[in-house]
């Protein structure tokens, strides 16, 4: 019997209608798109950049320079701290703490410059601090010091000169402000389950706080070993990034306090250095010889909120051991989540510190989202504990190569520990494509940058952002692909091995350089009208900025297949070349960069896109699947850069209705949310609707049937992932029977409070759409919910489900 399928002809006309409907929807669509995106660019107004206002030059000195001298290099700290933790007199929460670093002497100097901001220094004479030689003999008198509080320095100016060789000690009495702005020593608040209020005093160093905790040459080169002493209130904890080694109790002004002194820690840099003092409890367990502890709120720890992280944090560090091939540096590993914290977490060697919602994880209230985020963020963690901490870039200008590595091996890490859930390939989503929408802009900039161009601690700070992460992992992705993933690792090892805990110079991870790392935005290999014989290679950009700047190009690594056969990988060297393997004629394609293992976007002619979209609304499995969400990801934003007709991009979605997968239903999703907002007000936003219901009905069907009807869970984590788009979407595209999921829902709730009924996985689509659909009542109902939680994931998807009310009214409410 011939090969096929056969439908009848009632059948065949019922298909022919809904494929007709659905393309007269799309060319409706893109008409609207073009006159909505026209109205907005007015060829008549020129950008202009206003004249720099004159400014007086800062006078010369060392002082007024934000990098520090070379002329001193520090070798060792001991620093005692006293946090208190109930306000003052003055209603002020402060600590007190002495310091002594040991520094060499490089090169023949009068001037020590050392790092210092915010703290009051108990004089010694007339002075900040007092001067010593470790060997006992003579040192320069000082002359003065002063604090030069624009550049955050202690100025302490000598009568003579320091000896080269000559090391020295410089020792400081001082009072700090113990303030709830999540930088340097601070204090973070929770309430417990009694209703008292708790403090905890905490750290966070990077980039350039730790000079608000104590003086310190406070830059990444700059290592040295720390020894930390806490004074802390006997009931209270205090963890280091080291064991304790002695904790003994002592009376100071009439009270009875414990004194912890912390080991001596390995070399290391400032922003690394941390500290806690909390009524936190925890779990443990070891993997080898290392202790693992999980810290965190006492309710939360004693309800098992930390016992997933625990889980994890072996076989994660069992896996970098493995990869770096290189021990785990210290023996212990502290992990510890806070109410109160800026980033998502920190990697202080041997004490990361985390926000809640990316340490502690309860099953009953969060979802595999939830657990995704604290297995990834834990791996991003602990591979810095090996790249960034044991081996320290120089200088914030090429973070991306610290940040972006971890970025990059967090899924490596994750995929160790959840190995069922292939979660490598959820980077492209979550790291590819949501940076190249960033790097496409005209405002993007470079992974690298001049040593000069980064200076103040507000520079610093920007240059923690997309491009340095999600950019810099895309990047690392593409180098390991071509590679091999053992060929990289390998050159890591070289890498790591030859640092012995100092600094290096990104000159190339693993001795493999990318020419990409100067430039801004992406490359775009182009097929030329006709056949496809030939590459052309151009700036991808928004807009229609053109470069002629020389290191503008790449050398582009493109895998390929056709319909018929996968091809060698081949090496795009020039703007323009030939390559007859590409050489396609319908009803064969060709398809670029497999697996989106390349960063870059890929255009085709108009033939080539015809025959696969051909293939796609027929067999689109002979596609591989991250190649389905490329295919979408990439018509969108040509589109949106005016490379392709937005009509081929919205035709890229037609096939969704025969898809299960979530890889290219979130592509579509995140895609489709632009062109949302582009429609709301148009006269076509009601076809844009209709056709999203569409097609989102057929996914919402299948999972309904793949979970009974409700009552269980899918089995991988991109299928849990696809069911919640299913019910998001649907709902939010007025599907009645996912509307009315929602609806049973809420009154089941509100009839028993005590037993929510919704599964985890799905809380955020229908809380948002009970408080959508729900007025008043239903808002007030969430609003309670939310005043009541006790888990911070779940206080997270109620908090963000309050402002889903279509109604203004409701929500000027709540601000």
């Amino acid at each position: 019997m011939a090969a096929g399928f056969f439908i009848s002809k009632s059948v065949g006309i019922v298909a022919i209608v809904l494929a007709l409907g659905a393309v007269a929807t799309i060319i409706a669509l893109s008409v609207v798109y073009a006159q909505e995106k026209n109205r907005s660019a007015d060829p008549g107004t020129a950008d202009t950049t206003p004249a720099a206002p004159t400014t007086t030059a800062a006078p010369d000195n060392p002082w007024n320079r934000w990098r520090l001298p070379t002329a001193l290099r520090p070798e060792s700290y001991e620093v005692t701290l006293q946090p208190f933790l109930t306000p003052d007199a003055d209603g002020m929460y402060i600590f007190k703490g002495n310091s002594s670093v040991v520094f060499v002497c490089v090169e023949a100097t009068d001037l020590i410059l050392i790092h210092s901001n915010k703290l009051n220094y108990t004089l010694q004479g007339s002075f900040h601090t007092s001067l010593q030689a470790v060997d006992g003999s003579d040192v320069p008198p000082i002359t003065s010091t002063w604090l030069e509080t624009p550049t955050q320095y202690l100025v302490v100016q000598l009568e003579g000169l320091l000896q080269p060789g000559q090391r020295y000690r410089l020792f400081s009495i001082f009072t700090g402000e113990l303030a709830d702005d999540l930088a340097g020593f601070y204090r973070s608040e929770y309430v417990d389950e009694a209703g008292i209020k708790k403090v905890v005093a905490t750290t966070q160093m990077q980039a350039a706080d730790a000079r608000k905790a104590f003086p310190c040459f406070d830059e990444p080169a700059m290592k040295a070993n720390f020894t930390v002493t806490l004074i802390h209130p006997s009931d209270h904890e205090a963890i280091s990034n080291m064991p304790a080694s002695s904790t003994r109790q002592q009376e100071i002004d009439g009270m009875s306090w414990n004194v912890t002194e912390f080991q001596t820690t390995p070399r290391m840099s400032t922003y690394l250095l941390a500290f806690i003092v909390s009524q936190f409890t925890y779990v443990q367990n070891t993997s080898g010889d290392v202790l693992i502890r999980i810290w965190g709120r006492p309710t939360a720890i004693a309800e098992g909120q930390g016992d997933y992280a625990l889980q994890v944090t072996g076989p994660i560090l069992n896996y970098f051991e493995w990869h770096y091939n290189t021990p785990y540096p210290l023996p212990k590993s502290d992990q510890v989540g806070l109410p109160d914290f800026n980033a998502g977490a920190m990697e202080n060697w041997g004490l990361v510190t985390y926000r809640e919602n990316s340490l502690l994880f309860d099953a009953a209230y969060s979802s595999i989202g939830n657990k995704e985020r604290v297995v990834t963020v834990i791996s991003h963690e602990l591979a810095h504990q090996w790249f960034g901490n044991l081996v320290t870039l120089r200088w914030w200008n090429d973070l991306w190569l610290n940040e972006g590595f971890a970025s990059y091996v967090e899924y490596l890490g994750a995929n160790s520990a959840e190995g069922s859930w292939n979660i490598k390939d959820l980077m492209v989503l979550n790291e590819v494509y949501t940076v190249m929408a960033t790097d496409a802009l005209t405002t993007s900039h470079p992974l690298s940058f001049r040593e000069d161009e980064i200076n103040t601690p507000a520079q610093i700070s920007e240059v923690f952002d997309s491009i340095a992460y999600s950019k810099g992992a895309s990047v690392l992705r593409m180098l390991s692909d071509f590679l091999t993933e053992n060929v990289f690792k390998e050159g890591l090892q070289v890498s790591s091995a030859g640092a012995g805990g100092g600094t290096e110079l990104p000159c190339g991870v693993g001795g493999v350089p990318w020419r990409g790392s100067c430039t801004p935005h992406l490359p775009l290999p182009t097929g030329p009208p006709g056949a496809l014989p030939q590459s052309y290679l151009h700036t991808f950009a928004y807009g229609n900025t053109v470069y002629t700047d020389l290191c503008y190009t790449w050398i582009v690594p493109i895998t390929w297949m056709t319909r018929e056969t996968t091809g060698v990988r081949f090496w795009l060297t020039e703007v323009s070349e030939t390559n007859d393997q590409f050489k396609v004629s319908s009803p064969s394609w060709l398809l670029l960069n497999l697996n989106v293992s390349g960063y870059f976007r890929v255009n085709y002619n108009q033939e080539n896109w015809d025959q696969l979209l051909a293939q796609l609304s027929t067999n689109h499995q002979a596609i591989p699947v991250i190649n389905r969400a490329q295919i979408i990801d990439d018509a969108f934003n040509l589109a949106r850069a005016k490379y392709v007709n937005v009509t081929l991009a919205l035709s890229t979605t037609r096939f969704l209705s025969q898809e299960t997968e979530y890889m290219p239903w979130q592509a579509a999703l995140n895609n489709l949310r632009y062109f949302q907002l582009m429609f709301d007000r148009s006269e076509v936003f009601g076809a844009m609707t209709k056709y999203i219901r569409q097609q989102v009905t057929p996914l919402f069907n299948h999972y309904k049937n793949v979970t009974d009807n409700w009552a269980t869970i899918p089995s991988g984590l991109m299928d849990q992932y696809n069911e919640i788009n299913a019910i998001s979407t649907a709902c939010s595209y007025g599907v009645t029977e996912c509307q009315d999921l929602a609806t049973t829902y809420s009154r089941q709730w509100q009839q028993n409070v005590t037993n929510n009924p919704i599964p985890p996985n799905l809380r955020s689509s229908i809380y948002c759409t009970m408080v959508a659909t729900g007025g008043e009542e239903a808002w007030d109902f969430i609003w309670e919910r939310f005043k009541e939680a006790t888990v911070v994931s779940e206080a997270d998807k109620l908090r963000t489900a309050l402002s889903c009310s279509p109604h203004p009214w409701i929500l000027n409410r709540w601000v």
